[in-house]
């Protein structure tokens, strides 16, 4: 019987990485280190696993402290590959890189894709970029050079493609994008039919009698899967027989505080009777910012959004929302990267899969009598 090999614990990852980046002269002689605070939110990991890993380099003599300053590249730091790095150990791993690890639905996709790889004996190596092009590019490159037998990519908010993701491309590296396509890029895609998902969001509120029904969403330009969204929202208000008015928009800035913005705009047009929203924080922002204002939802305002949220069960008002199957889509792109090791030269494919709308207690009919 075949057995799964273990995990690569997190603080071999990350001396591995630390020893990456001084091997290949980024990280130069007497360079002062990341603080463990930062390698801990860079790698998503404790500091215990910091210090463990930190540890190690120090009694190796390749890197020095100093007690209040922090640690350092030592002048004699030349290191081969350690031991613990065997190619033949790297290259059972896939990477999955995405943007930030901090709802329910980047937890889902993850878990898909290390459950998928498991099952076929591959470790999975996970790397934060943090919403930053300049890092993504920057852990590709890493991550190529120390032999992952393939990547998986969650891009960065309004990315077309950078440079590095069409390098791979074409040069039939098994690499694989989710959560959205990268328009003019012919790449490996697995996401969910963001047009259909939001078609149907829409057209449950029009189907209540809806009219003026408000779409409120992250930046749109460069982002395909936001952009499929908007198209799905305009396609069922057109199918309804109902005009597209730009004022029926918000896309907040950086200028002030999302909820904030969300607040006043509910404030400003009292009409919205209804609200779809791409990503389920902004729709407890809505349905916060509509109770402070002393309307109840759904009865004045229903809500719709996209994604799950952690224990949303428990919550007095739980929302109506798109259910992407996440880890569905995880365990896609985990099988097709794994195809792709195995015939990296295929034809590409991009697999748009089935969401499901949810309805909870945010949506009901409008309310004659609010104005």
């Amino acid at each position: 019987m075949s057995s799964t090999p273990a995990r690569i614990p997190m603080y071999i990852q990350l001396k591995t990485y630390i020893m990456n980046q001084i091997q290949q002269g980024i990280w130069q002689p007497g360079d002062k280190l990341p603080s463990e605070n930062e390698l801990a939110e860079q790698f998503d990991v404790s500091r215990i696993t910091v210090k463990n890993a930190m540890a190690d380099i120090v009694e190796q003599g390749l890197i020095y402290r100093i007690q209040g300053k922090g640690s350092y590249i030592a002048d004699n730091a030349s290191p081969p590959f350690l031991a613990y790095e065997p190619k033949e150990t790297m290259g059972s791993c896939v990477a999955f890189l995405m943007p930030r690890l901090d709802n329910l639905f980047t937890a889902n996709l993850m878990t898909g894709i290390e459950q998928e790889l498991a099952a076929h004996g591959y470790h999975l190596i996970f790397r934060l970029t943090h919403d930053r092009q300049d890092l993504e590019i920057k852990q590709l490159k890493e991550l190529t050079q120390l032999g992952m037998k393939g990547i998986i990519i969650y891009p960065v908010e309004g990315e077309t493609f950078n440079n590095e993701i069409l390098k791979l491309t074409l040069g039939n590296y098994p690499l694989v994008i989710v959560d959205r396509y990268l328009r003019g890029l012919d790449a490996n895609c697995v996401s969910s039919d963001n047009f259909a998902g939001a078609y149907d969001a829409t057209k449950h509120l029009t189907s209540l009698g809806h009219t003026k029904i408000s779409f409120i969403s992250t930046s749109i330009t460069g982002t395909t899967s936001i952009e499929d969204r908007l198209r799905g929202y305009e396609q069922a208000l057109s199918d309804a027989g109902l005009f597209i008015d730009y004022r029926l928009r918000l896309i907040p800035n950086s200028g002030l505080p999302v909820y904030d913005q969300i607040k006043q705009y509910i404030l400003d047009n009292p009409d919205v009777s209804a609200i779809v929203t791409t990503t389920s924080t902004i729709g407890l922002f809505a349905m916060k910012a509509a109770r402070d204002l002393g309307l109840n939802v759904p009865r004045d305002l229903s809500v719709v959004c996209f994604d799950d949220y952690e224990k949303s069960e428990l919550s007095e008002v739980p929302l109506t929302y798109v259910n992407q199957n996440e880890k569905l889509i995880g365990s896609e792109a985990a099988k097709l990267v794994l195809s792709l090791i195995q015939n990296p030269s295929q034809e590409r494919r991009n697999m748009g899969l089935t969401s499901d709308l949810v309805v909870r207690d945010s949506t009901t009919s409008p309310n004659p009598a609010r104005s």
